[in-house]
């Protein structure tokens, strides 16, 4: 899908492109190329000369390969942006293009986004942009605004992290866990613990990206502040995440302790049972011996005595076990 976004009285406006004339009608500031086909691509060459790299979505890790300019004034930047599914959470990579210097090229000022999937932080700035007049200027507060929105949706997806580990440490802290449910908040606890691992990841890239903005001097001096204010809000978002972990470590911990609890007590029974038949065992054995002068062994009574035996002899550890509570 190929998206346009012009200003109109201060207000972002978005158009779809359906045909290469089409984009002769307008002065976009933000082109938006999601899961681009080869067709879009052609138009994008054509009519603005920008050819959108092969690999602009790949996964590379070292900064060189990730933030750059192009001889041409090509400014290219990749980051990662969080998508906060329950079912299957996870970062999705953006590559942005912005010329800011080469007037001979029509894609000057317009800044190039390409994506495979919706990405909802750039809803979330669409919908700013349409009911705030003046909050987009030019391309550069688009690509702000985007880091900005990444920011506060994982501050938002933070939240809900807190939300969900406080109704896992009330069942875990109930005093009554069951091997069901440690492993329902064992389930609980993992999916938070990775999903705060992603929110780590994603503010560490948005702040390599914000620096690479600031260093490459294409933010005029409110700009400027307006990404240092981003680069705190993200140190703090870190102090979260760093606290979520400690939590998050403290609640399986738990968790753990109450399982080994409860195989602990199942041990117990069967090793104050094995104790309990050691007597009886000890009669059977007695009894059970070859000898030719047994006086019990001509005796009427003595089978159901060996009997009665074995099983006072039984009852009596349990008798004494349970008084001590050790059956508990």
């Amino acid at each position: 899908m190929l998206n346009i976004f012009t200003l109109a009285n201060g207000r972002l406006v978005q158009e779809e492109i359906e045909a290469l004339e089409e984009l002769s009608k307008f002065q976009p500031i933000w082109v938006d190329l999601e899961s681009p086909t080869v067709e879009e691509k052609r138009w994008i060459k054509q009519y603005y000369g920008l050819s959108i790299p092969e690999d602009a979505m790949d996964e590379d890790i070292e900064e060189s390969a990730r933030f750059y300019e192009e001889d041409n004034g090509e400014l290219h930047i990749r980051s990662d942006f969080l998508i906060d599914d329950d079912e299957n959470p996870r970062s999705v990579r953006v590559a942005f293009i912005l010329n800011q210097h080469n007037a001979e090229l029509r894609s000057r000022g317009v800044l190039f986004s390409i994506h495979d999937e919706d990405v909802p932080v750039f809803r979330l700035l669409r919908m700013r942009a349409r009911r705030a007049p003046g909050l987009i200027e030019d391309a550069k507060e688009v690509l702000l605004k985007l880091f900005d929105a990444d920011a506060e949706y994982s501050a938002d997806t933070l939240e809900n992290i807190y939300d969900e580990l406080e109704i896992a440490g009330k069942k875990v802290l109930s005093g009554n866990v069951s091997d069901e449910l440690a492993g329902e908040v064992l389930g609980l606890i993992a999916r938070q613990e990775d999903l705060n691992g992603r929110i780590r990841r994603n503010v560490m890239d948005t702040r390599r990206a914000v620096s690479f903005m600031m260093r490459s001097r294409m933010l005029n001096a409110e700009q400027f502040e307006e990404a240092r204010q981003i680069l705190r809000d993200i140190e703090s978002l870190d102090n979260h995440t760093a606290f979520l972990f400690d939590k998050i470590n403290f609640l399986m911990d738990a968790t753990v302790g109450f399982i080994n609890i409860n195989q602990n007590k199942t041990i117990k029974i069967f090793s104050v049972a094995s104790v309990a038949l050691l007597p009886p065992t000890l009669i059977a054995s007695v009894y059970g011996m070859n000898f030719k002068f047994m006086p019990e062994m001509d005796w009427s009574y003595g089978y159901a005595y060996a009997i009665a035996l074995m099983v006072a002899s039984a009852l009596v550890p349990m008798w004494y076990f349970r008084r001590r509570g050790w059956l508990k």
